[in-house]
């Protein structure tokens, strides 16, 4: 345990700002989660417009530091590749 007070309210801070990260992590992985299940399900339309929601979320995390803007492209290139894919299929 940290004896200066500067190393404990470092402590304090790192581990409030782990708990605010895992959150945003959370989130984000869920909001992609949605599209995926959306994508199993069949349904296009409730999968383009879980995407469009995923979207930006995506994008913030990478304004946040929390992913790489290049983990970032991929996810989305990814989510709309599964996405025309099932359009494809139904068409």
């Amino acid at each position: 345990m940290a004896n200066i007070a500067s190393a404990k309210k470092r402590a304090r801070q790192a581990e409030k700002n782990r708990a605010h990260n895992a959150a945003a992590r959370s989130r984000l992985r869920t909001f992609i989660k949605k599209v995926l299940l959306a994508v199993a399900g069949g349904d296009i339309d409730k999968a383009q417009a879980a995407f469009r929601e995923a979207v930006p979320v995506i994008d913030s995390s990478v304004n946040k530091g929390l992913i790489h803007r290049n983990k970032a492209a991929r996810s989305k290139s990814r989510l709309s590749a599964r996405i025309k894919a099932l359009s494809l299929k139904s068409a």
